[in-house]
């Protein structure tokens, strides 16, 4: 079932944006049942890993961190078919060497604990793989997706235009 992402790109996007738009809770998080964070690998340890050059929050796994533009402090708007390709990081998390800011956790309505750094709730990609941002920069689910960025320059952003047209960065 990992695949689905592979869909055609149009097709997956216009779903993605659609499915993103759910409510979320007033308590400071926000829920919906998708896909377990333990099921992509998630750790509630966060470190600082290399990628592409730069140093960036990565979880226990080595995979990329991101937080999502649609986000407010403290509060996730990841919800329903988003969490299949965006799975919350686990909280509470601790920091290893290295990972500056301030870890925080909420509780999304289903009940779940979610790390946050410096207020923004944190996610991991579907389709990265340890010492990979393929998320960085994506607009899916509604938003925009960043990596968190220690020390250096940000992944560059997957291309927005390619040979085969479409322009969907995939």
């Amino acid at each position: 079932m990992r695949n689905r992402w592979l869909a055609p790109a149009g097709l997956a996007a216009a779903a993605l944006v659609v499915a993103a738009c759910g409510s979320s809770s007033s308590s400071g998080g926000s829920g919906g049942s998708g896909s377990s964070p333990a099921a992509h690998g998630s750790s509630s340890t966060l470190d600082a890993g290399t990628v592409n050059g730069a140093k960036l929050l990565v979880n226990g796994k080595g995979l990329t961190v991101y937080w999502f533009a649609l986000d407010t402090l403290n509060k996730s708007n990841c919800n329903g078919s988003c969490l299949q390709y965006w799975p919350p990081v686990p909280g509470p998390a601790t920091a290893m060497a290295g990972v500056k800011g301030t870890l925080g956790v909420i509780t999304r309505s289903n009940g779940a604990k979610q790390a946050t750094w410096n207020g923004h709730p944190l996610y991991t990609y579907i389709a990265d793989t340890a010492g990979t941002a393929k998320g960085n920069g994506l607009n899916l689910s509604g938003g925009v997706w960043h990596d968190i960025v220690l020390s250096g320059t940000s992944a560059p952003a997957p291309s927005q235009s390619s040979s085969g047209g479409g322009g969907y960065g995939y």
